[in-house]
């Protein structure tokens, strides 16, 4: 009898000219459900290896290395209390003892100092369950679920961590403010991050001063820490490059296939106004790098406000940029820069021209 012939493995199937392409974020219409923002709200991928010990200290500062202490001290209280927990009654009434410590600490300083890095590494150190998102991304929760079912979702949590609180919206930052009371007293620690505008940096503890006072009844909570120290996404590093032609974001693009996005910069503006910015990060979902055509000043704050959103989410996923047309630290106008949201303004400047950078690399 002869040999009976192997089963032949059937050839992978050949991937289409679309599935090889590179994506248009302009034709995607994402939907998030809820759950799904309660799942993620954890440090983005640039700071899921962030910890005490890779934060390093500039020895020029030491409000720097002193931060690093009163975060580690602070997490050795939440070790001595479970999750949410408030204090508890015992034997003829009387409460337990509470550790000793603030219930919040608030992590004042300009840009890029290392506060999203210490406030990373402090969630990684504590124990769970524990929730990490920009103020952004917790109003959106709270847009998404309601009030109420927010306050559910996050009071069982030990720790909430808020990056880049942000004071320019009165109308956020109440809600936030009601939002942290609540959990405050349903017992979960609180940290956040807001930057001193670097006009304000010889003024003292501006931005703690204002954060302490729009949060009023919280402010006993918090123990203010101030982080001084240079931008480091500026020590020694190269000015950003110069924008490329239309021709050469093509075929980067194409270089790069279904992993890249290629779009014009208006169209891409034109489609987030019908995105919700609580999707712009599911947007983003299976791309490695984003390439645009024709970038141009920013007509009006609207738009200015969701291209700050955005920035955020392709900073957090750490997503190169290449781009043609003006220079991204010429989008935003000077009546822009010095109006109310001044901050958010500079941040998506600071961001995306690393993320430019970046771009230099992988064409």
């Amino acid at each position: 009898m002869g040999a009976v012939p192997a089963a032949e493995t059937p050839a992978p199937a050949a991937l289409s000219d679309a599935e090889l392409r590179p994506a248009s974020l302009t034709s995607r219409s994402p939907v998030v459900p809820a759950d799904r923002m309660v799942a993620e709200m954890v440090p983005p991928p640039r700071f899921q290896g962030a910890r005490f010990s890779t934060y390093l200290p500039d020895p020029d500062q030491p409000s720097q290395a002193e931060a690093v202490r009163v975060l580690e001290s602070f997490v050795g209280t939440m070790n001595r209390t479970g999750p949410g927990q408030t204090a508890k009654k015992r034997w003829f009434g009387r409460p337990a003892p509470v550790p000793a410590g603030p219930g919040g600490i608030y992590l004042d300083g300009g840009y890029g100092v290392g506060k999203t890095h210490l406030l990373a590494s402090l969630w990684h150190a504590a124990p769970g369950p524990k929730a990490f998102g920009t103020f952004v991304e917790l109003t959106n929760l709270v847009g998404a679920l309601g009030f109420q079912q927010a306050v559910q979702a996050l009071s069982g949590h030990r720790l909430l961590c808020i990056d880049e609180f942000e004071l320019d919206d009165p109308g956020d930052t109440v809600l936030v403010s009601t939002l942290l009371s609540r959990l405050a007293e349903a017992g979960v620690k609180l940290a956040a991050t807001s930057n001193t505008l670097p006009g304000r940096l010889g003024e003292g503890r501006f931005a703690a001063a204002d954060f302490l006072r729009e949060i009023q009844g919280l402010s006993s909570r918090f123990h203010s820490v101030r982080i001084d120290g240079q931008d480091y996404r500026h020590r020694g590093l190269p000015e950003a490059p110069a924008p490329y032609t239309d021709e050469e974001v093509g075929a980067v693009a194409a270089r790069i296939g279904a992993g890249a996005s290629l779009d014009g910069f208006e169209e891409l503006l034109a489609h987030l106004a019908a995105v919700h910015p609580s999707r712009y990060g599911a947007l983003l979902d299976g791309v490695q790098a984003v390439c645009l055509t024709g970038v141009v000043p920013v007509a009006d704050q609207s738009t200015a406000l969701r291209l700050v959103v955005l920035a955020d989410r392709m900073y957090d996923r750490e997503l190169p940029v290449v781009a043609s047309g003006l220079p991204f630290d010429r989008i935003f106008s000077e009546e822009m820069l010095n109006g109310g949201y001044r901050k958010k303004y500079l941040r998506a400047v600071s961001r995306l021209v690393a993320l430019a950078r970046d771009g230099a690399r992988v064409r």
